[in-house]
C-alpha cells in the first residue's frame, strides 16, 4: 500500500511504476534497426492472452520511481526514448516527456491507446487489441497502426482499425511470436495484395537481444 503522499506523486505523474529500463535496438515497426532506450512502466488491464510481458502488468510489482531518476537514466545512453509497458498511457505522461524533451530528447510511446492521450511525443507507435479499443485522441495523433496478427480474422481487424486512424498513419502488420511460422506467408500475401501495409517483425526476438 503505498503512503498517501506517493499516491499523489503518482496521481500527477511525479513518480511512475518502473518496471525496467535499458538500451537496445528497436525491434519493431517503422524505426526497426536504430538505437534507442527503452523505459518499461508497469500496470495494464488490456490482457493479451498473447503478451510477452504480463509481468507488467500489475503496476504494484513496480516501485513508484522519480521521473527525475528515470530521466537521469535515459539521458546517459540515448538521443530516442521509447517509452513502453505495459499500457503507459494509463499514467499522466506530460511531466516524463516535458523533462525528456527539456533534455532535448526524442520521446516515443509504444501504446494500445485504451486511456487518452497525455504527454508530448515525437513518435506515437499505436498497436490497438480488441479487448479494450483505442480513444479518438490517439487514433488522430498516431503516426504508426501497427497490428498483431495472431489468426486470420486479425486481418479484418487490421483493416477496420486502418479506418479509424488518421490518414497519415503508417500502417504495420506484424505476426504474433509464437504464430510466426504460420502467420508471416499470410501477411507477406496481404501486404503484396494490399500495399498500403507494410510488414514488421520483432527482429530483435531474431536477434536474441532485449
Amino acid at each position: 500500500m503505498l503512503s498517501k503522499e506517493i499516491q499523489l506523486e503518482v496521481n500527477k505523474g511525479a513518480m511512475l511504476p518502473l518496471m525496467e529500463e535499458f538500451y537496445t535496438i528497436q525491434g519493431e515497426g517503422f524505426h526497426t534497426g536504430t538505437a534507442a532506450y527503452f523505459i518499461r512502466i508497469g500496470g495494464c488491464d488490456v490482457g493479451c492472452h498473447w503478451c510477452d510481458v504480463k509481468e507488467s502488468w500489475n503496476a504494484e510489482l513496480h516501485p513508484p520511481t522519480s521521473i527525475d531518476q528515470i530521466v537521469d537514466n535515459a539521458d546517459k545512453y540515448a538521443d530516442t526514448i521509447v517509452i513502453t509497458g505495459g499500457e503507459p498511457l494509463m499514467w499522466d505522461m506530460s511531466l516524463l516527456t516535458n523533462k525528456l524533451k527539456n533534455r532535448n530528447l526524442r520521446v516515443h510511446i509504444e501504446t494500445s491507446g485504451a486511456y487518452p492521450l497525455s504527454g508530448t511525443w515525437d513518435w506515437i507507435c499505436l498497436s490497438p487489441k480488441k479487448n479494450k479499443l483505442p480513444t479518438e485522441t490517439v487514433y488522430n495523433a498516431a503516426h504508426e497502426l501497427k497490428v498483431i496478427i495472431h489468426n486470420k480474422h486479425d486481418f479484418i481487424f487490421a483493416e477496420e482499425q486502418a479506418e479509424k486512424v488518421n490518414k497519415n498513419a503508417i500502417l504495420f502488420l506484424q505476426p504474433e511470436w509464437s504464430k510466426k511460422e504460420e502467420m508471416t506467408p499470410l501477411i507477406v500475401d496481404y501486404v503484396m495484395n494490399n500495399p498500403k501495409w507494410r510488414v514488421s517483425l520483432q527482429t530483435h526476438k531474431y536477434l536474441n537481444i532485449p
